[in-house]
């Protein structure tokens, strides 16, 4: 095992982090990054096993926390097969239209059972973001939906080009921060990722020529799971370390709708098998 100290970052640390926190030493967020309150975990995680208190995670430091055994965020567990409408509906406030659930959970499934990502943690993961942003369980414009209550949803010209933050989401024309706002069930937004999601779910360039797109029922579903998909192992640590902040951080970029992600992944977790 490579030693693991201030500086390091990446899936090793992110797994390091979670593990820490499982064995009772406090190490959030996990977001793969060595910093000080990290060493701090691995000094007193160290001093509780008799190990000289360096602040590295060495081999004997990452055997103490189980890093040596098998990195069980990489064991699928299958439960696409126990999600019913039924089971949607009592983990979604009564307000949810259940016929929208009995209309969209089935792209929903689809879209992630095809990206391989037939697992516990991930299913809750989605359903949990469409939660967050979406409490009508269905694909959304943003700031268009009696559910929305975020006082920040409009106007759309924080996105425009010209903008720090058009500039990150790629924004490159007069008009795009509302041509590219937030559509679907994950809130896609911004013309790079129209581009590059578009792209990697087949649609090419569909999608940032036609982004109204993104809200049709089995495009958005297609949507949520690649998002998640490129961003699956992390989620896996976070949610193995018990940090849902972080897990919605890497989705949304920040912690709109984190009470209501919290909860529903909660009770979801209650309802399917261990």
């Amino acid at each position: 095992m490579i030693d693991l100290k201030r500086g390091s970052k990446g899936e090793a640390v992110a797994r390091l982090q979670a593990l820490l926190n499982r064995a009772g030493f406090p190490c959030k967020p996990v977001d793969g990054d060595f910093g000080p309150g990290t060493a701090r975990m691995v000094s007193a995680c160290q001093a509780a096993n008799g190990l000289t208190e360096t602040g590295i995670a060495d081999a004997a430091t990452q055997e103490a926390i189980g890093m040596d055994k098998p990195d069980s965020t990489g064991i699928l567990k299958p439960v696409i097969g126990s999600i019913t409408v039924q089971m949607v509906d009592q983990i979604f406030p009564a307000a949810t239209p259940r016929r929208n659930i009995e209309t969209f959970l089935p792209p929903v499934l689809d879209a992630l059972r095809d990206a391989g990502m037939d697992d516990k943690e991930l299913v809750l993961m989605a359903l949990a973001t469409i939660r967050a942003e979406s409490e009508g369980f269905e694909p959304i414009d943003e700031g268009k939906s009696k559910y929305n209550t975020d006082p920040g949803a409009q106007p759309f010209n924080r996105y425009d080009a010209g903008t720090r933050i058009g500039r990150r989401l790629g924004n490159s024309h007069p008009g795009d921060g509302a041509r590219y706002k937030g559509r679907g069930f994950i809130q896609l937004t911004g013309r790079e990722n129209y581009r590059k999601i578009g792209r990697a779910i087949g649609e090419g360039d569909g999608l940032e020529d036609s982004p109204d797109r993104a809200n049709d029922p089995v495009i958005a579903a297609k949507v949520l799971a690649q998002f998640l998909k490129e961003k699956q192992s992390r989620i896996k640590y976070a949610i193995l370390g018990g940090d849902l902040a972080y897990a919605r951080k890497l989705v949304n970029g920040g912690s709109h709708g984190l009470d209501r992600f919290e909860e529903t992944f909660g009770k979801g977790a209650a309802l399917l098998p261990a």
